[in-house]
């Protein structure tokens, strides 16, 4: 099943299935079903079941709204958190000339620089200078997880998203410790849909890319990840409880910007699309200049 969560004409965040190009609000498909994915999410497993059950494709092929008419905002557009885990592709450790792992390394991202697809990538160039691209695979968490073994760790995963974990470079690696410049607002565009985990049984072996203005910068599989999706999870629990809605940002390949030689990094205008096999193409454009908050 493929969920977005889209702006409707009042302001309201609204839930909705998606097939064929079209999408129809859950509480369409389910009597009394959930708005939005924060009702989804604290309706549990039975309420998850219920909303497949009811999400017939003929039908949201003839009463859905196309996808292209609609304001997509993440999937997840406030999750509680997001843990982030880096250097955990080989080739990107590689080019970083720093070692391999030897547990998953967590950072965090604000939630505050969630941001859906088709949104603007904006940053103030008096605050940051070297804007680059990460493709990563997000993990939604769907229920409350706390001490998992690894072999239990994916009944806990809700689905799957596509993720840009944007990082200004200078603020990251002048700072010495990386939440600062990984986020800014707008640094973390997700979407465009979340594939929950029992059409995307496997996850460890996708295609995941990133490509600039067209230009295929990242090429990869997620099968090169030093920790998988259970590991990672397992390995987090054991440390913090992991709530419904939070994200799991599984790290980045090769290829990135500011180890290209010459560096390839953000600017003005850009278009930056993250793809993943089975999930979708995340694409956003680039902006720069001071933004104020009306």
């Amino acid at each position: 099943m493929h969920l977005i969560t889209y702006r409707a004409a009042g302001g309201e965040e609204v839930l909705a299935v998606a097939a064929g190009g079209r999408a129809l609000d859950a509480a369409s498909l389910v009597p009394g079903g959930p708005a939005s994915i924060e009702q989804l999410l604290n309706a549990g497993a039975d309420g998850l079941a219920a909303l497949r059950a009811s999400a017939d494709p003929a039908r949201i092929a003839v009463e859905g709204t196309y996808l292209d008419a609609l304001e997509l905002l993440a999937p997840v557009p406030r999750p509680g958190k997001i843990v982030a885990i880096g250097r955990n592709y080989a080739d990107h450790t590689t080019e970083d000339g720093a070692v391999p792992p030897a547990s998953p390394l967590m950072f965090a991202k604000f939630p505050s620089s969630v941001v859906g697809p088709g949104a603007e990538i904006r940053w103030d160039p008096e605050l940051t200078g070297q804007v680059d691209y990460e493709a990563e695979l997000a993990v939604v968490i769907g229920r409350r997880a706390r001490r998992v073994t690894e072999d239990e760790a994916l009944r806990y995963v809700l689905g799957y998203t596509c993720l840009n974990d944007v990082s200004a470079r200078d603020l990251q690696f002048g700072d010495g410790q990386w939440v600062r410049g990984k986020s800014l607002d707008t640094f973390c565009p997700m979407g465009p849909v979340l594939v929950t985990a029992d059409e995307l049984p496997d996850a460890g072996n996708l295609r995941i890319s990133c490509l600039v203005n067209d230009e295929r910068l990242q090429d990869d599989r997620t099968s090169s990840m030093f920790f998988g999706v259970a590991a990672i999870i397992s390995d987090c629990s054991r440390a913090f409880t992991l709530e419904p809605g939070d994200v799991i940002a599984t790290g980045t390949p090769g290829g990135v910007g500011v180890y290209r030689h010459p560096p390839r990094l953000l600017a003005d205008g850009d278009v930056v699309t993250v793809e993943i096999e089975g999930i979708g193409a995340l694409v956003n454009t680039c902006r720069t200049g001071a933004t104020r908050e009306a």
